[in-house]
């Protein structure tokens, strides 16, 4: 009987064992790793993280059973951050080529960039959304917008009732806004957006006007489209249209003492800013195509490409086209203090680049951006803030992604070093983890080698 009892416990007691039948065969483990909290800027130090199904399934400080894992990645000495996201990204579309249009996806990626946000949106993003959120595309999260609304392809407001309704039915995730629409064509997009419960983003049309254009509820304004504009004094009887580049023309007539109102009326109404900076310090910038193209990261695109982005830079920024330096350094001066005020008393800011666009390789850009809010004065969590949980609070995902905890999507970047003690850390790409699928450094660098062999050719 003693016998019996003392082989019903060791029954027991292997039954209650960890094994290898505990651990899922799709698990994924990382060990020791120190985890960023972007919410509140702590570490979590040397913490085991479990990932299966595409999901963030545990986070411990131990796990007895680690050697039952079939795939591990060590994580000590280095920084888990949630996945960044393009808050102002461009997706090529057909007649563009599915292997370039691939390629270009995976240089978000490669940054660590696993949400885009599409500001030129094409009946084939709602394909390109879908096979990404599936898992048949390696590709960031994708929200894209609807193709363009501006003065050329809405010119009335039937036709704003039409269109409206059109890609609200067909699934677009919000309307794009650009330039040139006419007062009561915008009235009317607006009226019936918030009849049909479908956002907007993008421009300020001059005709509409900073003011009207926050009173009406935008989504996010993007480029600080329209601020410097509403900083000219009425006096000066200024026609809008003659602004120049997002008010360039207007910076010496634009009063500073004018922000403040203008970044409360923003956060009164609720409407995020997308900077993208980068553009205004890359492409409308004293700085030469020649430089620029030296940059590491232009051999990931199309020679083609380069070309076109030379010969538009050189175009905008020549000496008869009115620029100069001085005139810029007040712009960008003007410009970083609404960006820093826009972060501490607007609603906020969020990350993106505008990319692909004038020099902006995607991915890589996000780098030029966030030294432009450095430059403004952000903190680095202030910036990690903007490509995180910010865009997450955006899209009513924060229970999805942009933080990183038990249930929430996968999407995590592994840093070699802290990026609250310095924001280049997020150069310093270890891995990406997208939804589940972890890309090693070696793989990513693989990869990109295959995408600058294609671009050479193009």
């Amino acid at each position: 009987m003693k016998k019996m009892i003392l082989l019903l416990c060791f029954v027991a007691f292997l039954s209650c064992s960890p094994s290898k039948k505990d651990v899922s065969s799709t698990a994924i483990l990382i060990t020791d790793v120190n985890i960023v909290n972007v919410s509140n800027g702590n570490i979590q130090e040397r913490q085991q993280v479990v990932i299966d199904s595409g999901k963030i399934k545990k986070i411990v400080d131990s796990v007895a059973n680690s050697g039952d894992y079939s795939s591990t990645i060590n994580g000590k000495d280095q920084f888990l951050i949630p996945g960044l996201a393009e808050m102002h990204a461009h997706i090529p579309q057909p007649p563009t080529s599915a292997t370039r249009i691939e390629e270009t996806l995976f240089l978000y990626l490669s940054n660590g960039v696993t949400t885009i946000r599409g500001m030129l949106g094409h009946p084939s993003h709602l394909e390109l959304r879908e096979r990404a959120l599936n898992g048949d595309l390696l590709s960031p999260r994708i929200f894209t917008s609807s193709p363009s609304f501006n003065g050329n392809t809405v010119t009335s407001k039937e036709e704003a009732i039409q269109k409206v309704t059109a890609y609200k039915n067909e699934g677009y995730d919000f309307l794009k806004i650009h330039p040139g629409l006419q007062l009561e064509v915008f009235d009317q997009m607006v009226d019936t957006a918030k009849d049909l419960n479908i956002p907007f983003s993008g421009h300020v049309p001059v005709m509409v006007g900073i003011r009207r254009a926050l009173d009406s509820k935008y989504a996010s304004i993007d480029h600080i489209d329209g601020f410097l504009e509403g900083l000219v004094p009425e006096s000066q009887g200024l026609d809008p249209s003659s602004n120049g580049f997002f008010g360039y023309a207007f910076t010496p007539m634009a009063d500073t003492t004018k922000i403040d109102e203008l970044i409360a009326l923003s956060r009164e109404k609720n409407v995020w800013v997308v900077p993208t900076q980068s553009l205004f310090e890359r492409w409308f910038a004293p700085i030469s195509s020649e430089e620029l193209l030296e940059q590491p990261e232009m051999k990931y695109m199309p020679v083609s490409t380069l070309e076109d982005w030379k010969r538009r830079k050189d175009i905008s920024t020549s000496l008869d086209t009115g620029f100069n330096e001085e005139q810029w350094n007040a712009f960008t001066g003007i410009r970083r203090q609404l960006i820093y005020k826009l972060q501490h008393n607007g609603q906020g800011l969020l990350l993106g680049s505008d990319a692909p666009q004038l020099f902006n390789v995607p991915g890589f850009s996000i780098h030029h951006e966030i030294q432009g809010m450095v430059e403004a004065g952000l903190t680095p969590l202030e910036i990690l803030q903007s490509g995180t949980i910010n865009p997450a609070i955006f899209f009513g995902k924060d229970d999805t992604f942009g933080t990183i905890k038990e249930g929430l999507d996968a999407d995590l970047v592994l840093l070699n070093s802290n990026p609250l003690n310095d924001i280049t850390a997020l150069k310093e790409v270890s891995g990406v983890m997208v939804r589940g699928e972890w890309l090693s450094k070696e793989k990513i660098a693989e990869k990109l080698q295959q995408i600058a062999n294609n671009a050479k050719d193009n």
